[in-house]
């Protein structure tokens, strides 16, 4: 396989990091910040981290877990998120290998779809279930999740771009 560039080549990721990523991004949802509807959602959005890095480990049947823990935190019909998160973590996983390929900023354009996706199908979810229309403001929630992907990304990959056995000549 052909790379463009000079990539740094990472640690594997270590499954306590991952797990510890989750649950702060699931208490990150559980925080009291009230119900506004441009919210992003962070337990979507390292999912989709997750799913696009490390696809064997994290697959749509813990999204699907994760979503039944959101749903009933917040009280919400009981497999509402959990739906939404298997669409997309399905989706992040088909895409896994293309958007790899890419800079920062043409995966956080890409990885969009799948945010506005998982919006669309919550809200139809609550529709169907007679909620009202929450407002045109749900309409910044995957905006935002998309202009945090390269922060997550960052974030979440610097425990793998250290050296294996750092020393004085290498520092990183």
């Amino acid at each position: 396989m052909i790379m463009r560039g000079v990539q740094q080549l990472l640690l594997p990721a270590s499954p306590t990091f991952i797990w510890a990523s989750l649950l702060a991004a699931l208490l990150l949802d559980m925080l009291p910040f009230g119900r506004n509807p441009w919210m992003p959602d962070f337990m979507a959005l390292v999912l989709v981290f997750w799913n696009v890095h490390q696809p064997q480990r994290i697959g749509i049947a813990l999204a699907f877990l994760f979503g039944l823990g959101v749903d009933v935190h917040q009280t919400a019909l009981l497999g509402q998120h959990a739906l939404s998160y298997t669409a997309l973590s399905f989706f992040a996983t088909m895409i896994h290998r293309r958007l790899l390929w890419f800079p920062m900023s043409s995966q956080a354009i890409q990885v969009l779809p799948l945010f506005v996706v998982s919006h669309l199908v919550d809200l139809s979810i609550r529709l169907v279930n007679g909620d009202a229309f929450p407002g045109w403001s749900l309409l910044l929630a995957p905006i935002i999740e998309a202009l945090l992907w390269p922060v997550v990304s960052v974030l979440l990959l610097a425990p793998q771009r250290r050296a294996p056995d750092p020393d004085e000549n290498r520092p990183l």
